[in-house]
């Protein structure tokens, strides 16, 4: 059976709903900040193996689900917080009653200022039960606006990827139509982003109301502002709520600057800087990589002191290394990439392909003409690599460097891949490793 929500039965339920809902309130904040705390920790572990694997989808994915954790985090803390003052003042009133200016007996000029800013204990009551109950409602909206903006982005990279570049579709009538669709979204943001700021004064003329409201209705579905709008409107039509609303962005943007301020320790040297002759990053050498989250960066040995006569070399896996060996054996290019996501409902079968070993067979003997190696002066070509999974379930490929003309002390390691330029055979350099060879 449907609430009818004009009833009088109806109103008073919620009525009484209202004045009891600050137990709720506490009760969700209480969970909701547990169940948070025990999250962030895998959802770091995740987003760190996305990022190394390059899956976008899912990254952007976890990317939104940690950031609204972080939201939602900040925003009931200072809700428990706001609500835990709330109960403190309810049981000093009960005890003191309200404040009493005469027997304070200050003089006048304080008096009369502290009466005009302070007011009665029950103003700063009310107050206070204000900002809690905005606070638990404006948490979970600032969320939906988190997702909206990623929402955006989605729908013009989108765009850009399916219609207006050439990985999909070619020709002139997707282009066309992919930049028409384009600049309906960005005239779009442009629109709704003035009208979020200036609260709705796009709506309130007449002639930019009608230029506005078909953006507006498209808008509507695409940021999924269907499913939170009532919320909005209601902060928009009471003067404390939309304060508190506009106040709460900018120090949100203020957190994230403050954040990402960083002491720096020396004008030259930085923990974050790739190994070279100076430095040995630790993401860079197998003994430091113990922790869940990560992850080999480029290559990798296995510590920065070697005490045995060979030295087992990993390289990351990428995309980038696979381009890398598609542009110099281009016959290994397949007419239909099946990297990223694809339907598990669609199969390839590779077993019918005849020709599918000795394809494998020309991508390692490929693989092992593009890297090379230089320990010092000492040159080490067409190294035969193996396909593996390295530490944390890594990707990449692995091969073993004799050390035997090696003479103790501080060596380099040097990773070189060799790509195609106008058939000319160029090489860069990957990374640069220091580490001691020692005998034992």
């Amino acid at each position: 059976m449907r609430n009818n929500y004009r009833s009088k039965s109806f109103k008073a339920w919620l009525d009484k709903l209202q004045q009891e809902s600050w137990q709720l309130e506490l009760i969700i904040s209480g969970f909701s900040i547990y169940g948070l705390s025990q999250v962030f920790e895998p959802l770091k572990i995740a987003l760190s193996g996305f990022e190394n694997q390059k899956n976008i989808v899912v990254l952007i994915a976890s990317m939104i689900a940690l950031i609204s954790c972080y939201i939602l985090m900040f925003t009931l803390l200072i809700h428990v917080i706001l609500r835990g003052l709330w109960i403190g003042a309810l049981g000093l009133r009960y005890i003191s009653g309200d404040i009493d200016y005469k027997k304070l007996n200050y003089r006048p000029k304080f008096d009369r200022y502290l009466r005009k800013k302070i007011g009665s204990f029950d103003k700063y009551i009310s107050r206070l039960e204000d900002y809690c109950s905005v606070l638990f409602a404006i948490s979970f909206l600032l969320i939906f606006y988190i997702l909206s903006i990623f929402l955006i982005i989605g729908a013009l990279a989108a765009i850009g990827y399916f219609l207006v570049s050439d990985e999909v579709y070619t020709g002139k009538l997707p282009k066309i139509i992919g930049g028409i669709l384009m600049a309906f979204v960005l005239i779009g943001v442009l629109l709704t982003f003035i009208d979020f700021v200036t609260q709705g004064f796009l709506k309130k003329k007449k002639w930019l109301a009608i230029i506005y409201f078909p953006f507006y209705w498209v808008f509507s579905y695409l940021t999924l502002s269907v499913l939170y709008r009532p919320l909005v409107y209601n902060f928009l039509d009471n003067k404390f709520g939309k304060r508190l609303s506009l106040i709460l962005i900018p120090i949100y943007f203020l957190v994230i600057a403050a954040s990402s301020y960083n002491y720096n320790r020396s004008n030259y040297l930085s923990s974050g800087d790739a190994s070279n002759l100076y430095r040995a990053n630790i993401l860079n050498y197998d003994e430091n990589i113990t922790e869940k989250g990560m992850f080999i960066r480029n290559a990798s040995i296995p510590s920065k002191i070697i005490t045995t006569h060979y030295l087992p070399v990993f390289i990351e896996y990428n995309d980038n290394v696979e381009n890398a060996i598609f542009n110099f054996n281009i016959g290994l290019k397949p007419d239909d990439d099946i990297r990223g996501f694809k339907s598990g409902i669609v199969f390839n079968n590779y077993d019918s392909d005849k020709n599918i070993d000795s394809l494998k067979t020309e991508y390692m003997k490929t693989l092992s003409k593009i890297y090379s190696f230089k320990i010092d002066s000492l040159d080490y070509k067409n190294p035969d690599f193996l396909f593996t999974k390295h530490l944390n379930k890594q990707d990449g490929f692995e091969t073993v460097l004799p050390l035997k003309k090696l003479k103790q002390g501080k060596h380099l390691l040097s990773v070189y891949r060799s790509y195609k330029k106008d058939s000319v055979i160029m090489k860069t350099t990957i990374i640069t490793l220091p580490f001691w060879y020692y005998k034992e």
